[in-house]
């Protein structure tokens, strides 16, 4: 029996876990991009070089602002090309070894280069650089096309040169007020970072800062940097976008706001416009997002979706989880994906991280809950290091005391989050997390100190207690 035929449509990190287990399971696999470098958002101008551009503002902000007796504070200069060179490189250095050598070890695995739309239900028609064009038949088609930054409609502002994160992570130099449109995820981090290495920032954002999650994150957060000298404006969109002689005017109900760069950091939508998914009739959500099942797939048979392209969460590790159980589908197994209990973190500092439901979201179930909030000066670990800003929150089921959420606050938020998860996937009850045992001056700890308060007042036990 001849090996099945897959194509994926797409380099990213969902594209790849999908070909590397459908070659596991004997298939032979075409996968198409149509960018100039493989690897796709996460890799090249998303997670990694974010992360390793916030690491560094962190450094430099903890120099000038850390509260530490005896160490003289201090305010770095900023050499961002020397910043961007080693980023760069280590971007570079990452995508060789998780992906270019993947496929230069991978003889089942096959590398085309264009744009692909569909001609029908398993041929894809794929359009090269120099306009040629070479059509592909497979058993079954994955498509992992990723998402782009969505641009607001604001007059005038296409008109001007301002940023979407992609440029904002390769910018060399440091705008002296970075004015940011966005209230979430990227718009949080860049904002921050970009503060920390010395620019003044104000950050627009449509509703409050991260809306969909619990309420007293954004206003904590808020808060948070407003006293780092961030200017925060909740409900506010500009209403005209203009660019003139170096600088960048918004009009807005607050007036005019003024700034040297601004950067656009107000979502993602599916890259799925170029696909021709109307000539198959594949079905889509209003933002263009492919509508699969907890299979990974769509309507249309023998075809498959997974990652920022579908309807599934925008992060990277459910696209990989979704992507492996896409292959393993297309190569005649039967496994779902479950996202119950879906850990998400903003890396902003402090963290926010999330896991399982909050209060609103319980309770729009008809589920009657009780919480706790426990503020961080009753955590051992924050206090010793001089860093009490955030909260730790868990909701639990009333009648039983079933763990249902968590919501942090905190430095080391993302590490926190990971045990709350795996206490939620093992149905315990707020009684089983307080009664385990924690290493003492962590971080983590904070969770069996949120547990017990459920039945005590924490600030009434001794260091350790149990």
């Amino acid at each position: 029996m001849n090996a099945p035929h897959i194509a994926i449509v797409g380099t990213g990190s969902g594209a790849f876990a999908a070909a590397i287990k459908a070659v596991e399971n004997g298939a032979r696999v075409t996968m198409i991009e149509s960018g100039k470098v493989i690897g796709g958002t996460c890799v090249n101008i998303g997670c990694v070089p974010s992360k390793i551009l916030i690491h560094a503002a962190h450094i430099a902000h903890l120099q000038g602002h850390h509260s530490i007796e005896g160490l003289p504070l201090n305010t770095p200069p900023i050499d961002r090309r020397a910043m961007i060179s080693q980023q760069q490189a280590s971007v570079d250095k990452l995508r060789h070894a998780k992906y270019e050598r993947i496929l230069e070890n991978n003889p089942d695995i096959t590398l085309l280069r264009g744009m692909a739309r569909f001609d029908n239900n398993d041929t894809l028609i794929i359009t090269r650089s120099d306009g040629t064009e070479e059509a592909i038949k497979a058993d079954r088609i994955l498509l992992a096309t990723g998402a782009k930054p969505v641009i607001p409609t604001i007059p005038g502002l296409k008109e001007t040169p301002y940023w979407t994160s992609t440029e904002a992570l390769i910018a060399d130099t440091m705008p002296p007020h970075l004015v940011v449109l966005g209230g979430s995820v990227v718009a949080l981090e860049l904002a921050q970072a970009f503060c920390h290495l010395g620019s003044e920032v104000t950050l627009l954002a449509r509703s409050t800062l991260l809306s969909r999650e619990d309420p007293e994150t954004g206003m904590q957060l808020k808060t948070i940097f407003e006293d780092e000298g961030i200017r925060v404006l909740n409900h506010t969109t500009p209403t005209l976008i203009s660019h003139n002689d170096g600088e960048f005017m918004l009009i807005t109900q607050h007036g005019e706001i003024r700034g040297d760069q601004l950067l656009v950091a107000t979502g993602r939508q599916p890259n799925t416009a170029a696909l021709a998914l109307d000539k198959i009739g594949i079905k889509t959500d209003q933002r263009g997002g492919i509508i699969i099942d907890d299979h990974m797939r769509t309507n249309v048979k023998n075809i498959y979706a997974c990652g920022d392209c579908t309807n599934l969460p925008q992060f990277v590790y459910v696209a990989a989880a979704a992507g492996t159980r896409a292959a393993r589908n297309m190569t005649g197994e039967d496994v779902t994906i479950n996202l119950s209990v879906m850990p998400a973190v903003v890396f902003t500092s402090p963290q926010v991280a999330s896991v399982g439901l909050n209060e609103i979201q319980a309770q729009q179930q008809g589920i009657e809950t009780e919480s706790r909030t426990l503020a961080l000066e009753n955590v051992p670990r924050a206090i010793a290091n001089f860093d009490t800003r955030g909260f730790i929150k868990l909701v639990a089921e009333k009648s039983n005391g079933r763990l249902l959420g968590c919501q942090v606050l905190a430095a080391e938020g993302g590490e926190i989050i990971q045990s709350a998860a795996l206490a939620i996937r093992n149905h315990m009850t707020v009684t089983d997390l307080a009664d385990q045992l924690f290493p003492y001056l962590t971080m983590v700890e904070g969770l069996k100190l949120t547990a017990q308060t459920f039945n005590k007042d924490v600030s009434q036990l001794s260091c350790c207690a149990g």
